[in-house]
């Protein structure tokens, strides 16, 4: 079971735990599709889109329950990255966990990354 990752921020996240189902944040919205990434390329994503974001949020999503509406296109250096046009069921949810910061800055993925 492949397993994707979207960064989310908190509040919007915490309305679609109310509502049973995710939108995506305004940036997703305005490109007509949820932003996610591999593993591999979460620090990629993190560094050139989040660099200066608090309260974000890794949710780790089954992809083989996405269905037809999961695709694989080319993005950032030619990479394939996966895009979801729909909105994300959180029943596809594995989990979410906060991205903090260490004392440098950084990013401080949520363990579960690891598992």
């Amino acid at each position: 079971m492949p397993v994707i990752y979207h960064l989310a921020r908190d509040a919007g996240w915490r309305d679609a735990e109310r509502s049973g189902t995710y939108a995506g944040t305004a940036e997703d919205r305005a490109d007509g599709f949820l932003h996610f990434s591999t593993a591999e390329q979460l620090p990629g994503t993190l560094e050139k889109w989040y660099a200066a974001e608090k309260d974000l949020l890794l949710v780790a999503v089954d992809a083989d329950v996405l269905g037809d509406a999961l695709k694989w296109e080319k993005s950032r250096d030619g990479a394939l990255f996966p895009h979801f046009y729909a909105s994300l069921p959180l029943s596809a949810v594995k989990w979410a966990g906060a991205i903090g910061r260490d004392d440098n800055g950084g990013f401080v993925l949520p363990p579960k990354l690891s598992q």
